[in-house]
């Protein structure tokens, strides 16, 4: 019987704790719990607390911006030096529109368009995409980078319940 006791009082002393530490007060007989409000702050308390902010944020205009790319994935751009034949051929950087002369060094992004190395460097500081098609480079953001895991899953779950349905009903 002892034990029965110390067990009621441990259970009330820690449910009594909770709701000090939460502010809150136990439900009234009959009462329901506020079931959305639960899922909300468990799905806050997953880690999707950060991925909804920059959604939210690129979609309403929020403050968040598209980070710089990685100083890793910069530094290890190729780089090469305009050769008489190419430059020949007479073709533009497209961020500063001037074209590329003989002896120009140019970084080659992983989307195959090239620009002068003193073009690219500041935009990659700023923005981790290519000025032409919007290849993203990798960024150190670790919150963005989820994000765009995230997304790149969405999309694959998309195309594959598409897949499925077109071999059903197609």
């Amino acid at each position: 019987m002892l034990s029965i006791i110390i067990l009621f009082y441990s259970y009330y002393y820690n449910m009594a704790s909770y709701f000090d530490e939460h502010d809150c007060e136990p439900l009234a007989d009959g009462q329901q719990p506020d079931h959305l409000l639960h899922m909300a702050r468990l799905l806050l308390d997953s880690g999707l607390a950060a991925e909804w902010e920059l959604e939210y944020g690129r979609i309403f205009g929020g403050d968040s911006k598209v980070p710089p790319a990685s100083k890793e994935a910069v530094k290890n751009l190729p780089t090469s030096i305009i050769t008489p034949t190419e430059a020949a051929l007479e073709k533009k950087c497209p961020v500063c529109i001037g074209l590329f002369d003989e002896e120009d060094e140019v970084k080659t992004l992983p989307c195959k368009h090239r620009f002068h190395t003193n073009c690219i460097l500041p935009w990659l500081e700023k923005v981790n995409s290519c000025p032409l098609c919007r290849h993203e480079l990798p960024t150190d953001d670790p919150d963005y980078e989820n994000l765009k895991k995230h997304k790149a899953r969405a999309k694959q779950r998309e195309y594959e319940l598409d897949t499925l349905h077109n071999s059903m009903f197609g």
